[in-house]
């Protein structure tokens, strides 16, 4: 599967790459909240990071947003897990009904206002993010 980026988002990961030097396999940009997420390549996460937080630091200074990172796995479930954090998923359930294919997540009830996020922004993003990186097409929180 092949994610299709916008020439911003492009800038983004090559400017992230540059500086930290961990490999960047996604980037969705939200304007609104003047805000980064970053799907950090299996493994590279702690390059992502740095020692401290040092180059996370320096490309949220650099671009003037405030940058997430999200450690991509190419198994769903985790992937899931990895995007709701710190939200606890005590299951993750794919189904295909009419040629859709649904992860069912289930959260503890304690959970599923971060699973959510305020005004349905966190939901939002892991939509996108699983269509994009796993062809999931709804994630719905149980």
């Amino acid at each position: 599967m092949t994610v299709k980026l916008d020439t911003e988002g492009i800038g983004y990961i090559g400017v992230f790459e540059r500086l930290t030097g961990a490999g960047v396999r996604d980037c969705l940009v939200n304007n609104e909240e003047n805000k980064v997420t970053m799907v950090i390549k299996n493994g590279d996460m702690s390059i992502a990071i740095g020692k401290g937080g040092s180059n996370v630091t320096k490309v949220k200074e650099l671009l003037k947003k405030e940058i997430e990172l999200v450690e991509y796995s190419a198994d769903v479930k985790e992937f899931i897990e990895n995007l709701l954090r710190p939200a606890y998923v005590k299951s993750v359930e794919l189904l295909t009904r009419n040629g859709q294919r649904c992860a069912y997540v289930e959260v503890f009830n304690k959970d599923k206002g971060i699973a959510i996020g305020r005004n349905g922004e966190k939901i939002r993003k892991v939509k996108v993010l699983v269509k994009r990186n796993q062809d999931i097409d709804n994630v719905i929180i149980v």
